[in-house]
């Protein structure tokens, strides 16, 4: 059965501007991905989609899952029918965590469907395809650094980012982005939604972590602000000696710390995992693609 990883995207940066008149808010965000995450595998059968994992109970209605959204959308960009497949979706990332884990879910799908069935189906048709599912469906398809503006559909090339050891912390309940986004709105803290002077390339892990201090994530307080507990998990971080840089990813709820190298995120990861055991601790890189 064909497979694949299903990566955790996280934004580095996330800066976010007034909403339009259509309700919807422009952004400028560079996204890694962690070389942790989703497995989705597939196979020839009777159009179904079986959840395992830790945060498998967590899903929602099976017609309404990226995954099935996915194939609906690539069949009806192919326009033909195809054969009915079968999905096995290992559910390792918790549900509404800011890791993109439903894009990114969609994304191996759609890569794996392209490949098995239909592999003369371009890239830019199979990206077209991923941005009508979400702001982070486009970036979610490859799975490599970008830097994302607009709703999150345009995409441009990133700076070259060596890999990042980094620990995510989640504690636990799921963060509704609804909530952050009307959170946000009343606090009015909108930000410039423009590209950052950046370098070409990052020549280490600590010049990354000081460049991307001088930036935010503008929903850092309004996902706060809906779910305390991302606060208790930011300040931890920041008071720990191995952290380069800790912030919250896209609306919450999973913190990232960016630590100076392998060494330090399991120094790190040891004390929380003693320290709070309640909180879904894990150990990563981020870069990316890992496939």
């Amino acid at each position: 059965m064909p497979a694949r990883l299903a990566p955790a995207k996280v934004n580095l940066f996330l800066h976010v501007g007034a909403p339009a008149p259509d309700g919807y808010h422009p952004l400028c965000s560079l996204m890694a991905f962690a070389d942790i995450g989703d497995t989705v595998s597939v196979e020839l059968g009777e159009g179904s989609l079986i959840a395992h994992g830790p945060f498998a109970r967590g899903l929602g209605r099976e017609p309404d899952n990226l995954i099935i959204r996915a194939v609906r959308a690539f069949v009806a960009e192919l326009g033909r029918p195809m054969s009915e497949m079968a999905f096995v979706l290992d559910k390792q990332l918790p549900i509404a965590s800011g890791l993109g884990g439903g894009s990114s879910d969609a994304g191996a799908a759609l890569r794996l469907i392209r490949d098995v069935f239909a592999p003369g189906f371009d890239d830019a048709r199979l990206e077209r395809v991923a941005a009508s599912l979400g702001a982070d469906g486009a970036a979610c398809l490859w799975g490599r650094p970008v830097l994302a503006q607009g709703q999150g559909e345009r995409l441009s090339a990133a700076p070259g980012l060596p890999h990042l050891p980094t620990l995510l912390v989640n504690a636990g309940p799921p963060v509704s982005t609804p909530a952050v986004y009307r959170a946000f709105d009343e606090m009015g803290g909108f930000g410039a939604v423009y590209p950052p002077p950046m370098p070409d390339t990052f020549e280490s892990v600590t010049e990354v972590a000081a460049w991307l201090s001088l930036m935010a994530n503008d929903l850092e307080p309004a996902a706060i602000s809906v779910e305390p507990g991302i606060g208790a998990v930011l300040d931890t971080l920041r008071g720990e000696p191995e952290v380069l840089l800790a912030r919250v990813s896209g609306s919450g709820g999973t913190c990232f710390a960016i630590c100076e190298d392998d060494f330090a995120v399991e120094t790190l990861a040891e004390r929380l995992e003693a320290m709070a055991p309640q909180w879904w601790i894990k150990r990563c890189r981020l870069g990316g693609p890992w496939d």
